[in-house]
């Protein structure tokens, strides 16, 4: 292991989206992350080889049936060795299980217990069902999202799931680790996808509070409603991407698309927008992607392609950075961000369910008899 979080134990509950992300956080950064997993497959997420399953990278397993007095005891004991705990089951699950924070801390006071859910720990909707997309319409966030006149679009998962959700649930960790080195006690974290979507959302709250953001889609400076912060189909069906927000970078713009200011309305001139994106996109109409990566690339135009899944791993930057590794044939984003001491690594692959888990226990200090007892009860799967 390498990474700042190297010697940083953490058990995680397996479970499915931001919980397996901020593990995959944790692990990249070095923290000894052991999955909890069930020793019979389950609904959680797609079926899909391990090594395809890159946010659990850097894994260990312990396969566990937790209708088991045995394996209840197991779960616990670790967390007596751990640092830090992730699960990311509907409020009150662990408890039922006889998981929950407080079984927890009477075996170590130290711990971190981090919780991940889309509502909260409480309030009206707690126990109700959810998603990504839901999470982030009830912030506000995907209501500000697509085009004049159109529907929401949904990001992707990408602003409750993992940014409001995994990476917020991170963050907390490694607040609490930080604070639990003073203090020597533990405490619960309690992550919800949709308020850390709508802390993602405090630039545009301010904005709007200030009176210079429309609370309406695709008429404001970054959400397509200004010509020049949008992406533009190229002569060959592609598309680039385009940024130009600060004077200096749209009169550079203008100019390399050839165009004369002199005969366009001006930049913030919000009435004729649509006049002046007809002239951008005509522009952008006349060569292949290809071709303006050539001519803007690398310039103060705030310019890129818009690159595919497939794109991406092979540009020139992403391929000088290091951005992408190689991981047993699988291209994956590689672990960020970049620390100048300690870089964090991928340790390994994605485990099967109970892959590692004998020598993981053994590494959290059980000796062999006691890991035969755990499987002889039927509480443990390696």
């Amino acid at each position: 292991m390498s990474g700042p979080l190297q010697g940083v134990r953490v058990l995680e509950l397996a479970g499915i989206g931001p919980g397996p992300f901020c593990g995959m956080l944790l692990a990249d950064m070095g923290a000894d992350v052991l999955r909890v997993d069930r020793t019979q497959t389950s609904d959680l997420g797609l079926p899909v080889a391990p090594k395809f399953d890159i946010m659990s990278r850097g894994r260990r397993s312990i396969a566990l049936d937790l209708k088991q007095n045995a394996a209840i005891e197991l779960v616990l004991d670790l967390a007596g060795k751990a640092d830090a705990l992730i699960e990311g089951f509907r409020p009150g699950v662990t408890e039922r299980l006889g998981l929950g924070p407080e079984a927890c801390f009477e075996r170590n006071p130290r711990l971190v217990y981090g919780r991940i859910t889309g509502w909260g720990q409480d309030g009206p909707l707690a126990q109700a069902a959810g998603h990504d997309i839901n999470y982030i319409a009830l912030s506000g966030a995907l209501h500000g999202i697509g085009r004049k006149d159109e529907a929401p679009v949904p990001p992707l998962n990408l602003v409750g799931d993992f940014g409001g959700g995994g990476m917020m649930l991170a963050f907390g960790i490694a607040c609490a680790l930080f604070e639990a080195r003073s203090s020597g006690k533990g405490q619960v974290i309690d992550a919800a996808m949709s308020e850390g979507a709508a802390s993602l959302m405090a630039m545009f709250y301010g904005r709007h509070a200030a009176g210079h953001w429309r609370d309406e889609r695709g008429v404001n400076v970054l959400d397509t409603g200004s010509p020049w912060y949008d992406s533009y189909e190229t002569a060959d069906g592609k598309h680039v991407a385009i940024g130009a927000i600060e004077g200096r970078f749209y009169a550079e713009l203008i100019e390399r698309l050839g165009l004369d200011a002199a005969n366009l309305p001006g930049q913030f001139e919000f009435a004729r927008w649509p006049e002046l994106r007809a002239a951008l996109a005509a522009a952008f109409k006349t060569k292949t992607r290809d071709a303006w990566c050539r001519e803007l690339e690398g310039t103060d135009v705030c310019f890129a392609p818009v690159l595919s899944l497939a794109e991406a791993p092979a540009h020139a930057h992403n391929r000088a950075r290091g951005a992408f590794i190689e991981i047993e044939g699988v291209i994956q984003p590689a672990p960020a961000p970049r620390f100048s001491r300690t870089p964090g690594k991928v340790a390994r692959s994605a485990p099967q369910r109970g892959e590692g888990g004998a020598q993981a226990l053994a590494d959290w200090g059980y000796d062999a008899a006691q890991i035969a007892a755990f499987r002889a009860a039927g509480a443990l799967l390696t």
